[in-house]
């Protein structure tokens, strides 16, 4: 892991990606909408890293046809591009006929079609240069869905099964995806996240992303405890427990 593009670098999980990635070494182009956060961000890596190359870029990736170019750029500004991190995501509570049908068009529209779309331009730039990495950023809603965010869930279901599908088609190319699917982590676009249990930081949580990523795991749930065992027992929870742990 050499040089690495991240989307949703300004904040949370993205940004504790990105100082991850620059103290295991790697050169790191950041991406995401606020231009100001990056730059602050890049100029504390490049005091701290100085042989290391940071660049950063303006991105929205519901603009998805400036996905492809955006990282061909980054490539250039970093000398080569070995992985990508699919994390830019949005979360939003809208109870279901509140007639607020555009917020869950948004959700939809970055974490799940700008995941996609933040994949296949990986891809397409990965086929080229015969191999790298991509890691995605699921979430634990993708197995054990949220009342009241009922679009997040959904859209995190879609992209992890995007994601493992995709992996099984671009392994022929030496490409290698990763999909996480983190639990509770504490975020700045997660408010009032103190108040569940299993609580990690997201430096934590980026340390096991991209632990998993170098060791060529699939998937990985963060944490472990007690998400893994969550996973798995999802479909015998009942509902009514549910909608009290998240009411």
């Amino acid at each position: 892991m050499k040089a690495v593009a991240i989307t949703g670098a300004s904040s949370g999980i993205g940004e504790a990606l990105a100082r991850e990635c620059a103290r295991r070494g790697a050169s790191v182009a950041l991406l995401a909408r606020r231009a100001d956060r990056l730059e602050a961000l890049a100029g504390e890596l490049r005091q701290q890293y100085p042989d290391q190359r940071f660049s950063t870029r303006s991105l929205d990736v519901t603009e998805r046809t400036a996905l492809a170019p955006a990282l061909e750029a980054v490539r250039a500004e970093l000398g080569d591009l070995d992985t990508v991190m699919a994390n830019a995501g949005l979360t939003a509570v809208n109870r279901t006929g509140a007639g607020d049908p555009a917020r869950d068009e948004q959700v939809t529209a970055v974490n799940l079609l700008g995941g996609m779309a933040t994949v296949d331009a990986a891809a397409r730039i990965f086929r080229e240069r015969g191999g790298g990495r991509i890691l995605g950023v699921s979430s634990i809603a993708a197995f054990l869905g949220i009342p009241g965010s009922a679009a997040y869930s959904a859209s995190k279901a879609g992209f992890t099964r995007y994601l493992h599908t995709v992996g099984m088609e671009l392994g022929k190319h030496n490409i290698h995806i990763t999909t996480a699917h983190p639990g509770f982590i504490k975020t700045e676009l997660a408010p009032g996240m103190e108040k569940y249990p299993f609580v990690i930081s997201a430096d934590k949580g980026a340390r096991i992303m991209v632990q998993a990523l170098l060791r060529g795991k699939k998937d990985v749930t963060v944490p472990a405890w007690p998400w893994a065992l969550v996973r798995r027992v999802a479909p015998l929870v009942p509902d009514a427990l549910v909608m009290r742990a998240f009411r």
